[in-house]
This record gives C-alpha cells, structure tokens and sequence, in this order.
C-alpha cells in the first residue's frame, strides 16, 4: 500500500503591532465576552464591529490571548479605524492607554456621559 502525502499547513506569521494597539484589542476583546459593546458601538460608523465581532464568533475557542494575536493578523485595519473614530470624538491618544485599567477608565467615563446610564 502507497504511504499517504502528508501535507502541512505553515506556520501563520503574526505581524508585530504596537502595544497600544494590543491593549486595545485585548480591551474589546473582554468587552466582546461581557456582551457590553454599546458604548464602543456609539463610536463606529464604519462599521467596524461587525467585522471584528464576525471573527471573534467564528474563533470562540482560542484563548483571549491567542485571539488578540490573531484578530488583529486579520482585523488589524478594523481596529485602528475604530480607534481613529474613538480619537476623533474623544479627543484622546491611545498610546496614552497602556493597560486595560486604562481602556477600562475611559470606557466608564464614556458611560457616564450618556444620559440615563446605569453606571
């Protein structure tokens, strides 16, 4: 009997995206899992989020991590036209946002502004 070809798929190579950028998708990521995007979706008007979330649906079971890093191999383009809609509106530098904690702020802050919020 004839061996099998065996075919293996490369190794995805992930592009290095700056930091920020991360913290961001890690952020949205979270915010993803609590159901909790309302505040994010008054910002996209490119619809971005139905992009993104399309992908975060389909890849379910990777860890948040692994999602970070592969959304944004993917979406990256995604990400960063929300967060320039999120700069244009909020007149913030998100390079200034180095740790969830941060996103995390501003998020509540934006929450706070909308009238009638719970939080």
């Amino acid at each position: 009997m004839p061996e099998a070809n065996r075919v293996e798929m490369p190794k995805s190579e992930f592009k290095e995206e700056p930091a920020y950028l991360q913290n961001f998708a890690n952020f949205y990521i979270a915010k993803y899992n609590e159901n909790d995007l309302e505040i994010m979706g008054s910002f996209d008007k490119k619809g971005n989020i139905l992009d993104i979330n399309t992908y975060l649906l389909s890849n379910i079971n990777f860890s948040r991590k692994e999602l970070v890093k592969h959304v944004l191999n993917i979406h990256d383009y995604n990400f960063k036209s929300l967060l320039e809609e999120i700069v244009a509106k909020s007149k913030i530098n998100p390079e200034d946002f180095a740790t969830f904690e941060d996103w995390d702020n501003w998020y509540e802050a934006e929450r706070r502004q909308v009238p009638g919020s719970w939080s």
